[in-house]
């Protein structure tokens, strides 16, 4: 149980709505900044868009199509800042685009837009970019279909393959200068009078306790919710009264979806940017996790938010895209290890292709709504998040009609920043090398960076801490006691989706369940029941979101399976575990 008591006796200046990484970042801006501030969300930190993303830190190369060059520029800008408050968790990325005769963009377009995306991140630490003409690109990549090849480009951007814990080290940041997080924390009314939003109304998901949050008179209330936008400004519709902050749509998201797939035959050991040879439309070929991640997918959504899935057309279609492209691949629907989909919180449009909407973001202020402490995010990258926290925070400080203190994101590193070379990685290498091996050091130190001496220190109080979690990969049991003890992980959801990247490795996740649930009964004062409901919840959670239709009964056994599709058939109850 948790204890919301302090939280209604509290005033606030700053009232973050949405724990994915654009709340978070402008959560850790606020508070380093000097407000009062909270942040809550409906589910886990990152457990929406962030989660579900294609992990790239990139200057968006596609958007120069579309004349946005000042979305290009502060994308790069904002690339170099996180490779180097974050370098832990963001690394570069050598990005490969074949050439094709039939592509919608010829060798020399492409040339001319590589030219410009150099001018444009004039100041980066990155190389520049290089073409490749045919016979190189043949020599390099001999598995790379050479139909029509015409050459290649390859440029830099950059890579978080844990986005989840670059949003989570966002809250921690913020957290450590006096923010409050709370995850599982629902709005669930919004009280307005006058021209002002006065009170939030919160159920807390585990035991729907409720509380409240009270406004003072110049708190700003920021909805950084993501695809559910919309859905929170319209909280405060009551016995067929209209929402306090108006019903015009503002989100009009489209649907991205991924697959995952071991290395194949001809894998590039480096990133590929094509152009599918059926539509022209361009998707990733990326290393992750010493596997291949393949998407993404853009298509309009207008479906259940909460229940977002790869449809077997769309790994149908990754599949056949990326067989056009690494012939000696021959990936099938066997093949896929793992699927995920996201909802990109794009601005609402009517007639526009998915593809042409624009990326940049906008705040929203709801005083065009008659509520003048309330600004909502219509878009938002991984990329521009901390920029996004910037923005915001010059907002709230305009809004309350104080000057702004200067931004300190800019230059202050997350809590984990920590460089390969730094001594404290050899200094940890020879205090704890006997009892884990080199490869789960350096996994340890690339999740949780210089924060991962807290965790060691769990296995010199229980050295049965060190063992792993699943044979064959690096994660250790002292991970699922840290991410219950000091990363607010509630769920087995939390632990092997979010804290860890268990469930897109060890066959969903499944064959990591037996040990976890054992480790939360020895060191975290679960029970047995709780553990045995926490699996459910956690299986039900990967059948809605990651496992194929077509692999449900494969995975989970024919019972089971028909068990989760009359469930989500049902639309039952709230994916949540107990513990």
């Amino acid at each position: 149980m948790r204890d919301f008591s302090s939280i209604d006796a509290t005033a606030y200046d700053l009232i973050v709505i949405g724990g994915g990484i654009n709340g978070a970042a402008t959560a850790r801006d606020g508070a380093l900044r000097g407000l009062k501030t909270i942040l809550i969300d409906k589910g886990d930190f990152a457990s929406g868009t962030t989660s579900w993303s294609s992990r790239l830190v990139h200057g968006g190369l596609r958007y120069l199509e579309y004349f946005e060059f000042h979305l290009v520029r502060e994308s790069l800008a904002e690339r170099e800042i996180l490779l180097k408050s974050a370098p832990h968790l963001v690394h570069p990325l050598q990005l490969t685009i074949p050439i094709y005769a039939k592509g919608s963009r010829s060798y020399w377009e492409i040339w001319a837009g590589m030219i410009l995306y150099d001018i444009l991140s004039f100041d980066k630490t990155l190389l520049n970019h290089r073409m490749l003409p045919k016979a190189k690109l043949k020599q390099l990549f001999r598995e790379v279909n050479p139909a029509g090849v015409q050459g290649a480009a390859q440029y830099f951007d950059a890579q978080a393959e844990y986005a989840e814990r670059l949003c989570l080290e966002n809250v921690l940041s913020a957290q450590a200068a006096g923010a409050t997080a709370l995850n599982y924390v629902k709005v669930t009314a919004l009280e307005r009078e006058g021209d002002r939003i006065t009170t939030l109304t919160c159920k807390d998901e585990f035991s729907e306790a409720t509380f409240t949050i009270q406004t003072s008179d110049k708190a700003v209330i920021v909805n950084t919710s993501g695809p559910w936008v919309d859905r929170v400004c319209r909280q405060g519709e009551r016995d067929h009264q209209p929402a306090p902050i108006g019903t015009k749509r503002k989100i009009g998201g489209t649907k991205g979806s991924h697959i995952l797939v071991d290395t194949f035959p001809g894998a590039p050991e480096a990133a590929f940017y094509v152009e599918a040879l059926t539509d022209n439309r361009p998707f990733f070929i990326l290393p992750f996790l010493g596997q291949c991640l393949i998407g993404t997918t853009d298509l309009r959504f207008e479906g259940d938010l909460d229940r977002v899935k790869a449809s077997d057309d769309e790994i149908d279609y990754l599949i056949t895209e990326t067989n056009k492209v690494f012939p000696a691949a021959r990936l099938s629907r066997e093949s896929v290890k793992c699927t995920y989909s996201g909802v990109r919180p794009l601005p609402y449009t009517e007639s526009k292709n998915p593809g042409a909407v624009s990326r940049n973001h906008v705040l929203y202020d709801h005083g065009k709504d008659g509520v003048v402490n309330m600004v909502s995010l219509i878009g938002g990258k991984l990329t521009t998040h901390r920029r996004v926290g910037e923005e915001m925070v010059d907002w709230v400080y305009k809004r309350r009609q104080q000057p702004s203190p200067p931004c300190q994101t800019r230059v202050q590193p997350l809590p984990g920043a920590i460089l390969p070379t730094d001594q404290r990685i050899a200094e940890a290498t020879a205090a704890y090398g006997d009892r884990l091996s080199n490869p789960t050091l350096d996994h340890l130190f690339t999740l949780y960076g210089a924060r991962v001496f807290n965790l060691l220190r769990l296995i010199d109080a229980a050295p049965d801490l060190a063992e792993p979690l699943v044979p064959g990969l690096p994660d250790i049991k002292a991970q699922v006691v840290y991410a219950v003890r000091a990363e607010m992980a509630y769920t087995i959801g939390d632990i092997c989706r979010r804290r860890t990247m268990l469930s897109l490795q060890a066959n969903y996740g499944l064959d990591a369940l037996e040990t976890i649930s054992q480790t939360l009964q020895a060191h975290c004062g679960w029970s047995a029941t709780d553990c045995e409901k926490a699996i459910a919840n956690y299986k039900t959670l990967m059948a809605e979101n990651c496992i194929p239709d077509y692999a449900m009964a494969e995975v989970l056994g024919d019972d089971e399976a028909r068990s989760q599709r009359s469930f989500a058939a049902d639309e039952a109850t709230p994916q949540l575990a107990v513990g």
